[in-house]
C-alpha cells in the first residue's frame, strides 16, 4: 500500500500451497491482512493505492500476476472465484436476480443472454438449493432473505467450476442456522466437483467444521500453518495460543475468557523484531531485535516464533 506515510506492506511474504477438493483456513484478527491477500489473488487490490510488488501466484503451473487484465478477467469466475462476506453488497439492488445470474454466465461464454443462458442461471440457483429457481429468477435482491442472496452469490461465482475459490468471511452475516446450512452446502459442492477453498474467517469453530489445514495471520504474514487438529490442539505460536483462548467456552466459566492484551501494530511502523513480540508474554531480547525464521515443528507444522518449543509444552 502505498500512502502518504509510507509504504505499508499489508501482505509480505505469504506463501502457502493448496491441493484440488482441500479447504485451507485463514485465520487472525481484523487487519492482519486476511482480505488483502485474497484481493491480492484475485488482482483485484485497489489501485492504485495497493500494488502487487513481487512475488508469483500460481494457478495450476500458470503465473496470474504475469496475465494480462483481459486474460486475468476470463479466469475470474471460471477457474478462479471469491464470495465476499456482504451479500447485499454483492448484487445490484436495481436489476433482478435472473438478470445479475444470467449477466455473469453471458460475460463468460460470450452470449448475449439468449433462453439457454437465462436456463444455465436458472440451473446455476438450482445447484445452490434455492427453491423454485424459476420465480427467484424474477426477484430484486431485497426480496430475498441473507441466506438466500448469499446463495445467490454462490450461485454466481460456482456456476463455472472454478478450480480455486475463495471465501472471504462468507457466513458473517448469517445466522447460526442458516450457517451450518450455508457451510454443509459449501462442502457438498467441494466434494462434487473436487474445487480447492481458501476460507476466511474469524470463527474457529468454522475452522475446526471446514478446514483440511490452517495458516494463522498477524501483520501482513503467516506465523503459523498446519493441520486443523493438530494447530487447534498444540499451536506453537503464542498468538495463535491467545487466539485460541480468547474463545468463549460454554463448559467454562465466564471470567475464564482471557482477551489479547495490546492492540495489532501499526503496519507502518512496525517493530523490528517479531511483530507480535510487544504483546507476547514470552518475549526477550531477541524477540524485539530479530524477526523469526519459519521453522518445521513435527508433521509439516511450520512457526515463525523463537520460543515454538515452549508454547508446545504449556498446557
Amino acid at each position: 500500500m502505498f500512502t502518504r506515510r509510507g509504504v505499508i506492506k499489508a501482505v509480505d511474504g505469504v506463501s502457502f500451497d493448496l491441493s484440488p477438493g482441500e479447504t485451507l483456513g485463514i485465520v487472525g484478527e481484523s487487519g492482519s491482512g486476511k482480505s488483502t491477500l485474497a484481493l491480492s489473488i484475485m488482482r483485484q487490490v485497489p489501485r492504485p493505492t495497493a500494488r502487487i510488488v513481487g512475488g508469483s501466484i500460481l494457478l495450476e503451473g500458470q503465473d496470474l500476476l504475469a496475465l494480462s487484465e483481459a486474460r486475468m478477467r476470463a479466469l475470474r469466475g471460471s477457474r478462479i472465484s471469491m464470495i465476499l462476506q456482504d451479500p447485499q453488497a454483492s448484487l445490484n439492488p436495481v436489476f433482478t436476480i435472473g438478470s445479475q445470474v444470467s449477466d455473469v454466465i453471458a460475460a463468460h461464454t460470450g452470449h448475449a443472454r439468449p433462453p439457454a443462458v437465462w436456463q444455465r442461471a436458472v440451473q446455476a440457483l438450482k445447484r445452490v438449493r434455492i427453491p423454485e429457481p424459476e420465480r427467484r429468477m424474477l426477484n430484486f435482491p431485497h426480496q430475498m432473505s441473507g441466506g438466500m442472496k448469499q446463495r445467490v452469490v454462490g450461485a454466481m461465482t460456482l456456476w463455472g467450476g472454478p478450480r480455486v475459490l475463495i471465501a472471504d468471511e462468507p457466513t458473517t452475516a448469517l445466522d447460526a442456522t442458516i450457517q451450518a446450512q450455508y457451510l454443509r452446502l459449501l462442502k457438498d459442492l467441494q466434494q462434487a466437483a473436487g474445487t480447492a477453498i481458501v476460507f476466511i474467517t474469524h470463527d474457529l469453530g468454522i475452522v475446526a467444521r471446514m478446514c483440511d489445514r490452517v495458516a494463522v495471520m498477524y501483520a501482513g504474514r503467516i506465523v503459523e500453518q498446519a493441520s486443523a487438529a493438530d494447530l487447534l490442539e498444540h499451536p506453537r505460536h503464542p498468538y495463535t495460543r491467545a487466539l485460541l483462548a480468547s474463545v468463549p467456552r460454554m463448559s467454562g466459566p465466564i471470567d475464564e475468557l482471557r482477551p489479547i492484551d495490546g492492540q495489532p501494530p501499526d503496519l507502518a511502523a512496525l517493530p523490528v523484531g517479531c511483530h507480535f513480540a510487544p504483546r507476547c508474554p514470552l518475549a526477550d531480547e531477541q524477540c524485539a531485535s530479530v524477526y523469526p525464521a519459519t521453522s518445521v515443528c513435527g508433521d509439516e507444522h511450520l512457526v515463525a516464533c523463537w520460543h515454538a518449543d515452549a508454547v508446545g509444552n504449556r498446557r
